[in-house]
């Protein structure tokens, strides 16, 4: 009778040990998302592949600029909120091991006494019998192991694999839009260097003009009205230089805390913004939007998400833990390492395996939240797709309009410069009055400011594009 229950306790855990392995987790797939066959701005568009892993390269240095590859350098080294995006990864990378600790057995060893009672029934006494409490005590080592039946541990394994994978992504994400940052605060504080050479030039020329004027006043061969509008435009000049160099000030700053520095720790020498020649052609951006790394993080989390799904489903099924545990055992210390102390014992018969029955709808609740969440990174991944088509759409077109409206200006310019002269000779001539020769001024400066507006639009608009395609390229 001994042997029959032995060999049906045995079979039932060969079974049992067959079925390890049997993931009930659902095959992870990803879903499809809304891609228009060509980008209606530029160029066409080729099925995706994944190749976010792909190296980025210095894809700053394209734009030809020492000084802005030193900063970059520097917001790599110190940049607060990088650092912490790494110490995210290092969480991530540390919950991923300790997930995959569930794939091997754990062994633990233990020293000290127990103070015990048993029960009359359990030493065999009659009822209402008395036995005694004891001490004993025990030096053992125990290893346990969870057969993973029904993938419950594969699945939490896989779940952080992915979400380890999100993380760098995540923190790629977060090294590119550091890169990008500097660069775009960099060519704006160049353009606003631009500007402020410009303010001071016609802040020195209508100096010059207000002593002109101021002399011919004092000769009596003006009135006092041209004296007072070179005043004032004067002083509207270096009203709108301050206003340039605050907008400077708060970029620098902005600029001093993404290289990990104190504004006051940090200052950056003017300097005029040199044109960026810069050209991303046309076909490019179809072979680059793939790489993006926000969006493989979200596939990422699809992935970890249709894993815990599976780990939600393997709830419904039994579970089997072995358990063996070996050591010493005695009634009093100094007899605990002799030989005849020895005991052991041996799993898994014994309560190891669990069959869930009922428990209120947990597991099913567990469940559909599980599915809830996957349906959640589905609609986020598809979202972040059609939001990184969108962005390179607006950079793209912006550029071309930017193009289109540089050249626009430069004639505007030329036309301005040319009428400012005329107007200032004319006016030595007597032929026009000095209104006339503050409004053509006026107009020469504002289309040398939108000038240099644009060239700093342009760079920003690059680097935005560089950004939106998921970095660099060979």
């Amino acid at each position: 009778m001994k042997i029959n229950r032995l060999f049906a306790a045995s079979g039932l855990l060969a079974a049992l040990l067959v079925l390890a392995g049997c993931s009930v987790a659902p095959e992870y797939r990803a879903p499809s998302a809304p891609v228009p066959a060509a980008y209606k701005e530029s160029g066409t568009w080729k099925a995706a592949e994944p190749s976010e892993q792909l190296a980025r390269g210095q894809w700053w240095s394209a734009f030809g600029d020492a000084g802005l590859d030193a900063l970059v350098q520097q917001a790599t080294e110190a940049n607060q909120s990088l650092k912490a995006a790494t110490a995210r990864l290092k969480q991530a990378r540390a919950m991923h091991e300790a997930a995959r600790a569930g794939l091997f057995p754990s062994a633990d060893a233990n020293l000290g006494p127990t103070r015990v009672k048993p029960s009359a029934a359990s030493q065999g006494l009659p009822q209402g019998g008395q036995a005694a409490p004891q001490t004993l005590w025990k030096a053992q080592a125990g290893i346990s192991y969870e057969v993973d039946l029904f993938g419950r541990v594969a699945s939490t394994v896989d779940a952080a694999s992915a979400d380890t994978q999100r993380s760098e992504a995540l923190f790629r994400s977060v090294q590119l839009a550091l890169q990008a940052d500097v660069a775009e605060t960099y060519f704006t504080i160049r353009a606003l260097d631009t500007e402020a050479a410009l303010f001071r030039q016609t802040v020195d020329l209508r100096e010059q003009a207000l002593a002109l004027l101021q002399r011919r006043f004092d000769e009596g061969a003006i009135g006092e009205l041209d004296v007072a509008r070179a005043t004032a435009e004067l002083e509207t000049a270096r009203s709108d230089a301050m206003a340039v160099a605050r907008l400077r000030a708060a970029s620098e700053h902005a600029l001093a805390v993404l290289l990990g520095k104190a504004p006051a720790q940090f200052t950056l020498a003017p300097a005029p913004l040199k044109p960026v020649s810069l050209r991303i052609p046309p076909g490019l951006p179809s072979s680059l939007l793939e790489r993006r790394p926000d969006i493989a993080a979200a596939e990422r989390a699809m992935a970890a998400a249709n894993a815990r799904v599976g780990v939600a489903r393997s709830a419904y099924f039994p579970s089997l833990t072995l358990n063996a545990a070996g050591g010493l055992e005695s009634g009093s210390f100094g007899d605990l390492f002799k030989w005849s102390s020895r005991s052991f014992a041996l799993g898994p018969l014994a309560g190891a395996l669990s069959i869930p029955l009922f428990d209120g709808g947990r597991r099913s609740g567990e469940l559909a939240g599980a599915r809830a969440r996957y349906e959640e990174d589905v609609a986020n991944y598809r979202q972040q797709v059609l939001l990184a088509f969108r962005e390179v759409e607006d950079n793209l077109s912006e550029l071309r309009f930017l193009e289109e409206q540089t050249a626009s200006q430069a004639k505007a310019g030329k036309a301005s410069d040319q009428a400012s002269r005329l107007a200032q000779l004319q006016y030595s001539e007597g032929a026009v009055n000095y209104l006339d020769v503050i409004d053509a001024e006026r107009g020469a400066l504002q289309s040398r400011r939108a000038a240099a507006q644009l060239q700093g639009s342009q760079a920003v608009a690059t680097v935005r594009l560089v950004r939106a395609l998921g970095g660099g390229w060979q």
